[in-house]
């Protein structure tokens, strides 16, 4: 329990997912009904019970429409963070859209909270090889880190050879990349940081993966979920490919259980902490 680790939260609702993209337009979102206030004040409750403190990437829409839920999140402790705007990927974006984007929910989200957002993570991890310039917007425009990329093989999103731990991706700059955990087996990295994994896995494997992270290899794990996936009462989509079925709605129902459990078994923080509060006091 010595170590601690960093929790996140990406506060998105069930509709605006990337999987979804093919089957509900953003010019709908406005018409479904909206959970993901009371979802995100169910996590701010159990969060409360356990005394846990965490890090919520926030869609600046989200926040638009619901300002009481940013000064909850604010006001108990926790730390703030961009989510971008609408859930955009950054490989659909130019240089210009992306820079537009992340300072329009950057100053939204300071705003509204009333602090300082030091902290992005791109939608769905979209941050790969092909668009690292991202980055150097991000540091431009104010932000201290992202944690925006994933080191491992997937057919969506993914970096497989990038540092499994923090690192400064720029030259003669502090900002800070924080990549999703993962754990080392054989030639590969195998994600055990949260999301779709946290719920196809047995909870047993991914307390001994993050477990082994913390005792073998002595670094603090990061870890997220999204306030949709407590939620199993969720409208359920139809039509949709059954890969993207069986991603987003696998074991919803186990999720919060699961959750409480990882809150009890692990000692938790911000991402600012964790890991750049120690960053700065060995610079």
């Amino acid at each position: 329990m010595s170590k601690k680790n960093a929790m996140t939260v990406d506060v998105e609702d069930y509709f605006q997912v990337s999987a979804f993209e093919p089957y509900i337009s953003r010019q709908q979102w406005d018409s479904l009904p909206h959970r993901v206030a009371a979802n995100t004040n169910r996590i701010l409750d159990l969060f409360a019970e356990r005394g846990v403190k965490a890090t919520f990437f926030t869609l600046g829409w989200v926040a638009e429409r619901y300002p009481k839920l940013i000064e909850r999140i604010v006001a108990e402790g926790h730390e703030l963070a961009c989510h971008g705007y609408e859930h955009i990927r950054v490989t659909e974006q130019t240089p210009e859209q992306f820079r537009a984007d992340i300072r329009k929910s950057k100053h939204l989200l300071e705003d509204l909270g009333g602090v300082k957002v030091k902290g992005y993570r791109a939608a769905s991890y979209s941050i790969n090889a092909n668009n690292l310039w991202a980055l150097g917007v991000l540091q431009e425009e104010g932000f201290l880190y992202s944690s925006s990329i994933y080191p491992v093989r997937h057919d969506l999103y993914g970096i497989p050879d990038a540092p499994r731990f923090p690192y400064r991706p720029l030259p003669g700059c502090d900002f800070t990349e924080i990549p999703i955990t993962t754990l080392r087996l054989g030639n590969s990295n195998r994600p055990c940081g949260g999301g779709g994994f946290f719920r196809l896995y047995p909870y047993f494997f991914s307390r001994w993966a993050l477990q082994h992270v913390n005792r073998r290899e002595q670094q603090p794990c990061i870890f997220y979920f999204h306030p949709w996936e407590i939620d199993p009462d969720q409208p359920r989509q139809t039509g949709i490919a059954w890969k993207t079925h069986l991603r987003h709605y696998l074991n919803l129902d186990k999720m919060e259980h699961r959750l409480d459990r990882l809150l009890h078994d692990f000692a938790w923080d911000t991402v600012e902490t964790v890991f750049l509060t120690p960053m700065r006091e060995q610079s």
